[in-house]
């Protein structure tokens, strides 16, 4: 069976569709699958085992979609976003047959069926596993195939020396989100980072570009500075950051669901969503809600790093 898989976006949600394609190369089902992916993310992509061929795309080549039929036929193409723009990707795609992520939007639904969630699938990469097993999969535990490059690996490790980090083994703090309202305090933060600090912990902060400013204000309240890795990064180096890493500490962002998608210890602070649904997979666990004290992170990341 050949596979078309339209996940756009964003960085978290097109990792926790990564088991997708998983289920469907690791059970036989699919022999060739094709993601369409925003070309901020694409990298991510390109880094799990399962999927053959990832097209980039910008925003204009959602206006005009000729280029999907260049792609070939396909037994099933599966809009995993949910969107009108992924919608209209799936329609213009020659496959016999059209299917969704139950939550669609926009009139994304006018073009694929929705696939309905078994009601045991209480978190959302469970509910994008029930797609593939629309197509007969039978798995029960999802599978990310996530790894970094050995290039991108050496890229960070250099990067990471050049600040004093050698080796694995430091604490990965992302003080960023996309919703300034899932964001915990800078100031929180910071202690935080002094308190691993103070217990032999070499603590780097992660982000994209846009978060500097969330950083700097984190750095105002440190006494001593932790390492800085905020927008020094590429998507695919990342990944190589928090593979890297003894745990990750975040919000309900990106970094913190790749970090369970490698299998990285990792704590999530949850102030909005609901974690059960939302959380790092498989590290509920780990998960704290509203706006913990630092210290009850801190326990928190201390369990996780004990296993």
């Amino acid at each position: 069976m050949r596979v078309l898989i339209v996940r756009l976006s964003a960085l978290g949600d097109v990792c926790c569709t990564l088991p997708v394609a998983c289920a469907l190369k690791d059970e036989g089902i699919a022999t060739e699958i094709v993601w369409i992916a925003d070309k901020r993310f694409a990298a991510l992509a390109k880094q799990c085992d399962a999927i053959d061929e990832v097209i980039t795309i910008e925003k204009s080549q959602l206006k005009k979609r000729a280029w999907v039929k260049e792609l070939g036929e396909f037994d099933v193409a599966l809009d995993m976003q949910g969107l009108l723009k992924s919608g209209l990707l799936v329609s213009a795609a020659r496959a016999k047959r059209r299917l969704g992520f139950h939550w669609q939007r926009e009139g994304a639904r006018l073009f694929s069926s929705p696939v309905m969630p078994d009601p045991s699938s209480l978190h959302v990469v469970d509910q994008y596993v029930d797609v593939a097993r629309a197509l007969g999969c039978q798995t029960h535990r999802a599978r990310f195939g996530l790894a970094p490059a050995p290039e991108e690996q050496a890229s960070v490790s250099a990067k990471l020396a050049e600040r004093g980090v050698n080796g694995p083994g430091y604490a990965l703090i992302n003080a960023g989100a996309g919703w300034a309202s899932k964001r915990w305090s800078p100031a929180k933060n910071a202690l935080l980072a002094a308190a691993l600090m103070e217990r032999g912990r070499p603590v780097v902060f992660l982000g994209a570009p846009g978060d500097r400013p969330i950083f700097e204000e984190v750095q105002s309240h440190c006494t001593t500075p932790p390492v800085d890795m905020v927008g020094h990064t590429n998507v695919a180096e990342l990944t190589a950051l928090i593979h890297g890493c003894a745990v990750h500490i975040g919000g309900d962002t990106g970094s913190t669901h790749i970090a369970a998608a490698l299998g990285r210890p990792c704590v999530g602070i949850y102030k909005v969503n609901d974690p059960r649904r939302t959380c790092p997979y498989g590290q509920f666990i780990h998960t704290l809600e509203g706006d913990p004290d630092p210290n009850d992170v801190l326990r928190v990341a201390g369990r996780a790093l004990a296993g």
